[in-house]
């Protein structure tokens, strides 16, 4: 996958992901319509398919709110790297198939604007931009199957189909 980079700081919490008034939708367009809000009013006027989250440690704290991946999902954003990430938030974005990458050198590189490629079968990130390159931990088979099929609803039921074949 290749985007611009979208860069927020650390503790970026589910409330500025999708604000709490925003939880009783659950039309995944109008979820992204409000992604990044309470941080970046602007950003889904700027943000374009494919564009990657950049940010800094404890990404998504909070409440374990799934609308929060959900809307970054849906607003196009093809993939979240940081320093690191709320645990429940890892979990949730996992389940919906919304890439999530730990790696604090890629994220200290990285500015608004850059160029980056994710490989996520390798871990391999490249701000294109600077010609920097480096690596996350790769996932394992089973988180890479998630994400690969979309989510873990996908995914359970793709593995369900091959126990019945």
């Amino acid at each position: 996958m290749e985007g611009k980079c979208w860069k927020f700081g650390d503790d970026v919490n589910t409330d500025e992901i999708i604000p709490a008034r925003y939880l009783n939708v659950t039309d995944q367009e109008e979820l992204a319509a409000h992604c990044m809000e309470g941080v970046d009013p602007q950003f889904v006027r700027k943000v374009h398919l494919g564009d990657i989250i950049v940010a800094g440690r404890n990404f998504g704290c909070g409440s374990s709110r799934e609308h929060a991946p959900l809307a970054i999902k849906a607003c196009g954003i093809s993939c979240v790297v940081a320093q690191s990430f709320a645990r429940i938030f890892f979990r949730n974005g996992i389940n919906i198939g919304l890439p999530l990458l730990e790696c604090p050198e890629a994220v200290a590189s990285c500015t608004t604007g850059d160029i980056l490629e994710i490989d996520l079968s390798e871990g391999r990130i490249s701000n294109v931009t600077r010609g920097l390159s480096f690596t996350a931990r790769p996932y394992p088979t089973f988180m890479m199957g998630i994400v690969e099929a979309g989510g873990l609803i996908p995914y359970t039921m793709r593995r369900l189909e091959d126990i019945k074949a």
